[in-house]
């Protein structure tokens, strides 16, 4: 058998491009750097993003290839909204978490705030058409902090995210402003076949609503109104109505090592 032959047959089967990989996430660290980074030219950083732009535009599309389609242009247009809508996430997180010292300790610690920045920067490229780059660079967030956010996902403005380890948004959640998630919530889909992929399958959580750690929320059909609150360990397919607190009910019992 010859190997080489092997491996050669399968490329040609299916065409994976590994620098298409490499330089989305180089592309999606240096936006982030551009955005927030001190010690970064900002002007400097934008030529080299168009650059960048291209090559993984051409890699994602080589049948547009040098043809006109998604333009640098056509990102760098969003960039002042999107910088708009980070800075209320960070105020969010800021005015939100009592552990939080200053924007610039969000900004450089919060592994929440990276998340959320890396699926607004992501979502851009998901309007725009370009296939496999947005999904490149919400799994390097994902890879960093292991926070899984989709970025087909629907997300108003104020969004926070804390702790984050865990927390997993799927492609077609409609999350609205003024939302807090903790930890270990997702939300998901109540069924995976395939045949379903092209409707809504996650939930819908109105404005104000609050998540805390590990609670599960699926279905499309599922809406969480407004000004609710979801606590821990929670599991929902269901809706529930505004003004809510849903909790799980579990006993606990504590026994004295002393007692025979």
């Amino acid at each position: 058998m010859n190997v080489i032959k092997v491996i050669n047959d399968h490329k040609e089967t299916i065409r994976v491009s590994m620098t298409l990989k490499e330089e989305s996430q180089r592309f999606t660290k240096l936006l982030f750097k551009a955005f927030y980074d001190c010690d970064t030219d900002a002007e400097l950083a934008l030529q080299q993003l168009e650059t960048l732009f291209v090559t993984i535009r051409n890699k994602a599309c080589p049948e547009i290839k040098n043809k006109p389609c998604k333009l640098w242009s056509d990102f760098k247009e969003n960039i002042p909204d999107l910088y708009s809508s980070l800075q209320k996430d960070a105020e969010a997180i800021y005015n939100n978490d009592p552990a939080s010292k200053s924007i610039e300790e969000i900004y450089l610690a919060y592994p929440g705030f990276f998340a959320i920045s890396i699926y607004r920067m992501a979502r851009v490229f998901f309007k725009l058409n370009l296939p496999l780059i947005p999904r490149l660079m919400t799994e390097y967030a994902h890879s960093i902090t292991g926070i899984d956010i989709h970025p087909g996902a629907t997300i108003g403005e104020y969004f926070f995210i804390d702790h984050g380890t865990g927390v997993v948004i799927g492609e077609t959640t409609d999350i609205h402003s003024n939302v807090k998630v903790y930890q270990g919530v997702t939300l998901g889909a109540l069924t995976v076949k395939k045949i379903h992929q092209n409707t809504k399958r996650h939930p819908t959580i109105e404005q104000n609503v609050t998540i805390y750690a590990n609670a599960t929320i699926l279905g499309g059909q599922t809406i969480i109104g407004k000004n609710t609150v979801i606590g821990g360990n929670t599991w929902l397919t269901e809706s529930v109505p505004e003004n809510s607190i849903v909790t799980h009910n579990h006993q606990v019992e504590i026994f004295s090592k002393l007692k025979k």
